[in-house]
């Protein structure tokens, strides 16, 4: 082996490598990791990410799952993360029109419309919607913590009711499955 030869592969040893893009566990979670949320674990069976085309995901949800019991955990990527932790309602609509920007959940919570957007979703495991296809979404807020989301896409909607949890009450760990399976 000459001489410049080993100088070479010395000094590309010394090279840096490029550091990995950090992994963020808000975007990043998968099918099958775990998810703290406000002391109680579970597994997270299926994902919805939420985006517009051409841009970035800007909002996630989590089915959550311990034992038979499911719910959801919405996340919004804003300048920091917003965090609810939902449960499923049972309710019906019609029609994706006839949603009103006032809602009374059993005469005890009213809800007011606070945002209306049109999204582009890709899942993940079991979900209630399909990838590629538009959702329409209604955020609604009350007094105190309590949200309303309410989803349409092809004729079926979906109500998820919670509250505000903070991000930091949010803890993800990984499955044990190697990346890519």
């Amino acid at each position: 082996m000459s001489i410049f030869k080993r100088i070479g592969d010395i000094m590309r040893s010394n090279k840096q490598q490029p550091a990995a893009p950090e992994s963020n566990p808000f975007e990043d979670a998968r099918v099958g990791d775990i998810v703290n949320v406000d002391l109680e674990e579970y597994v997270i069976s299926g994902k919805v990410v939420y985006f517009d085309r051409g841009y970035a995901p800007h909002r996630f949800a989590y089915y959550l799952q311990s034992g038979k019991h499911i719910c959801c955990l919405v996340v919004e990527k804003g300048r920091t993360f917003e965090c609810f932790k939902c449960e499923f309602l049972e309710g019906a609509l019609d029609n994706p029109k006839d949603v009103p920007t006032r809602l009374d959940v059993d005469g005890e919570i009213s809800y007011e419309l606070e945002s209306h957007r049109s999204d582009v979703t890709r899942t993940e495991g079991n979900t209630d919607f399909r990838s590629g296809d538009e959702v329409l979404i209604w955020r609604y807020f009350s007094k105190g913590e309590d949200y309303f989301f309410l989803q349409w896409q092809d004729g079926k909607f979906v109500a998820l009711q919670g509250e505000r949890t903070p991000a930091s009450d949010v803890k993800f760990m990984r499955s044990s499955r190697p990346a890519g399976k």
